[in-house]
């Protein structure tokens, strides 16, 4: 069984070792090892779990609740239903977040195309003054959406 100081292991995942550390202060790697000398001590096998929590984090889940989440993964198939509520939940949670950047970009890009066609036409004002049925149902969508 290989095992990885927190720095190898910290390269392996691509993430800072800091946040290792952060991860072990909050209780969110309660599988880790430890030496004799208190190094933490990682398996291949602690990878998997450590990918989930940060997809959780950067998907706006609380470190109360990733914590919650990594407990009842530790308690075994008994939690299996409650594990996949959290899941679902955040996935819900995630889905929002991507429909609100979505209309973020929707928005940049009809701004984009905005002023690049005042500047082909020569003014905002031009721009203004096309009629809904010159604007791509999209760039249309996004100018109604901009202006109510």
């Amino acid at each position: 069984m290989a095992t990885y100081t927190i720095g190898q292991m910290a390269k392996k995942l691509g993430v800072s070792t800091s946040t290792l550390r952060y991860y072990d202060s909050e209780g969110l790697l309660p599988f880790v090892g430890r030496t004799s000398g208190g190094a933490r001590v990682f398996r291949d096998e602690d990878m998997p779990m450590i990918n989930i929590i940060g997809c959780l984090k950067a998907g706006g889940m609380s470190i109360k609740d990733i914590k919650r989440y990594v407990d009842l993964c530790g308690e075994g198939d008994a939690t299996i239903e409650r594990r996949l509520d959290m899941i679902r939940g955040q996935r819900e949670a995630v889905m929002d977040k991507m429909r609100e950047l979505q209309d973020n970009l929707d928005a940049l890009d009809y701004k984009l195309w905005y002023y690049q066609t005042a500047d082909r036409l020569g003014s905002c004002e031009q721009v203004d003054a096309l009629p809904d049925d010159e604007l791509s149902p999209k760039m249309r969508a996004v100018r109604h959406r901009l202006s109510h």
